[in-house]
C-alpha cells in the first residue's frame, strides 16, 4: 500500500535506495538544485513516498500484464476453442500488439504537452488504468474471439498509456545521481509483480472473469493512489509550442548523427533484450526437446526454474541500482551484466541436462537483474532534451524492447529448425549479449 501517514526517516528505514538525509527538507521532499544541464525541471523533486509508490505501481502493472498473458487469456481462449488455441492466441496478441507498438512513444509525446492543474503525467496515468479496468470488467464474459481481439488491443493499449507517463516519472523528478535507486525500484517491482501476478492469476484459473476484474479494479485504484500521494505541480500556465501535426510526427525521428548517445543506448537495450527473450521465449521446449524431459517435468522443471531465479535477480537489481548511484557510474555495470549474462548462458551448452538449467536460471538471473535497473536509469541521461520531451523518448526506448520480445519468437523458431537447433540458440544469444555491450561503448554522455 501506498503511505499516506508519517513516514518514517530513510535512516531509519535502512533501506539501499534511502534518500540520506541532508538532502531531505523539513517538508519531506527532496532538497532541490539547480537544475543543471541534463536535469528535472518541469516537475516537484521525489519526497519520500515517491519510491515505494513507484514500487507498487509497477508491480500492480506487472501482476497484471504477468497474470493476464501467462494464465487467464490463454485460459479463456483455451475454454473456447481448445483445437484452435493456439493460432486463435496468436491472432489475439499480434494484433495487440501491432496496435500497441507505438502507445508508448505516442502517450510520452502527449504527455509532454499537457497543461492542467494536475500536471503533466498524471491524467494519463489515471486515464490509462481506468479504461484498462473497465474493459478488463468485460473481458471475461466474452465468447468470441474477435470481440476478444478488440477488448484485448484496447486493454493492451491502455495500460501503455498508463506505463508510458509512470517510466518518465524517474527523469522528471529524480536527479541523475539518484536514478539507480529509482530505476531499481521500478525494477524490483517488475520482477515481483510478475511472479505475483501468475501466482494470483493461477488461483483464478478456474473463475477467469473474476480474475481480470481483481486485476482491473487493482490498476485503477493504485494508480488514483500513486495520483493523489506523489501530486504533480500544476502545469496549466507552463510555455508549451502551438500544436503542429507535422513537427509532432517528426519529433518521433531522433537523428542518430545528433543524438548518437541516443542511438547507441536504443542499439544497445535492442541486442542485449532479443538476446535474452530469444532464449526465455523457448523455455519449455528446451526442457523436453533438448534436456530430454517429459512434458508433465518439463512443467514442472519450468516453476522451478523461476522460482531458483527470483531472489538472485531481485538481489541483483536491487545492488546495482544503489550501486551505481554510489559510484556515478552506469557503463561498468552494463559491461559485468553482459559478462555474467554470457557465463549464464554457456551452462546449457556445457552442461545439457537440467543442472545446467538451473545454473543458467541462477547466472543469467543474476546478469539480467544487474542490467535491468542500472540500463533503466542511463536511458534517462541520453536523452535529446529531457525537461521538454521526456515522455516521447523515453516511450521511443521502450520500443527496443517491445520488438526485440515480439520478434523472438520467430527469429528462435527458425534458428531452432533450420540453423542448428538449440546449441545454435544459446550461441546467437551470447553473441547479441556481447554485441550490445560493445554497443554501449561508444555513449559518451554517460560514465
Amino acid at each position: 500500500m501506498f503511505g499516506i501517514g508519517p513516514v518514517p526517516l530513510n535512516e531509519e528505514l535502512r533501506c539501499p535506495y534511502s534518500i540520506p538525509p541532508s538532502e531531505i527538507a523539513p517538508t519531506g521532499t527532496i532538497r532541490s538544485v539547480a537544475p543543471a544541464a541534463g536535469e528535472p525541471a518541469a516537475s516537484p523533486p521525489a519526497n519520500r513516498r515517491l519510491l515505494p509508490s513507484l514500487l507498487v505501481a509497477s508491480l500492480t502493472l506487472f501482476a497484471t500484464y504477468g497474470g493476464l498473458i501467462a494464465i487467464l487469456l490463454p485460459s479463456q481462449i483455451l475454454l473456447i476453442d481448445e483445437a484452435g488455441k493456439v493460432g486463435n492466441l496468436a491472432v489475439v496478441t499480434t494484433v495487440s500488439f501491432v496496435f500497441t507498438l507505438f502507445a508508448q512513444p505516442i502517450v510520452g509525446a502527449l504527455s509532454d504537452r499537457t497543461r492542467s492543474r494536475f500536471g503533466r503525467r498524471a491524467p494519463w496515468m489515471v486515464l490509462g488504468a481506468i479504461v484498462g479496468g473497465i474493459f478488463l470488467f468485460g473481458l471475461g464474459s466474452l465468447t468470441e474471439i474477435v470481440w476478444i481481439a478488440v477488448f484485448w488491443t484496447i486493454i493492451q493499449v491502455a495500460l501503455n498509456f498508463f506505463q508510458a507517463p509512470l517510466t518518465a516519472i524517474t527523469a522528471d523528478r529524480f536527479p541523475r545521481s539518484k536514478r539507480g535507486g529509482a530505476s531499481a525500484m521500478i525494477g524490483l517491482g517488475t520482477q515481483l509483480g510478475m511472479t505475483v501476478g501468475i501466482m494470483l492469476a493461477g488461483a483464478f484459473a478456474a473463475q477467469v472473469g473474476i480474475g481480470y476484474s481483481a486485476f482491473g479494479a487493482a490498476v485503477i485504484v493504485v494508480s488514483l493512489l500513486f495520483a493523489l500521494v506523489n501530486r504533480d505541480w500544476s502545469s496549466k500556465e507552463a510555455a508549451v509550442e502551438p500544436f503542429r501535426w507535422g513537427a509532432f510526427f517528426r519529433g518521433f525521428w531522433i537523428s542518430p548523427r545528433r543524438h548518437p548517445d541516443f542511438a547507441w543506448a536504443f542499439t544497445a537495450r535492442f541486442l542485449l533484450i532479443l538476446g535474452y527473450f530469444v532464449v526465455s521465449a523457448f523455455q519449455l521446449y528446451m526442457l523436453t526437446d533438448y534436456i530430454g524431459l517429459e512434458l508433465a517435468e518439463a512443467q514442472g522443471a519450468v516453476v522451478t526454474l523461476t522460482l531458483v531465479a527470483f531472489v538472485p535477480t531481485l538481489i541483483a537489481i536491487a545492488l546495482s541500482g544503489w550501486w551505481s548511484d554510489r559510484v556515478g557510474r552506469r557503463k561498468v555495470f552494463i559491461y559485468a551484466a553482459s559478462v555474467v549474462m554470457i557465463a549464464g548462458l554457456a551452462m546449457p551448452l556445457i552442461q545439457p541436462n537440467m543442472t545446467g538449467m538451473i545454473l543458467m536460471a541462477i547466472v543469467n538471473g543474476v546478469g539480467f537483474g544487474l542490467y535491468m535497473s542500472v540500463d533503466a536509469a542511463l536511458m534517462t541521461e541520453v536523452l535529446p532534451n529531457e525537461g521538454v520531451s521526456a515522455g516521447k523518448d523515453l516511450g521511443i526506448l521502450n520500443v527496443a524492447t517491445n520488438v526485440p520480445q515480439a520478434l523472438s519468437p520467430a527469429i528462435g523458431g527458425v534458428i531452432i529448425t533450420s540453423l542448428g537447433g538449440y546449441p545454435m540458440l544459446f550461441v546467437f544469444a551470447i553473441v547479441f549479449v556481447i554485441l550490445a555491450a560493445i554497443a554501449t561503448a561508444p555513449i559518451k554522455g554517460v560514465r
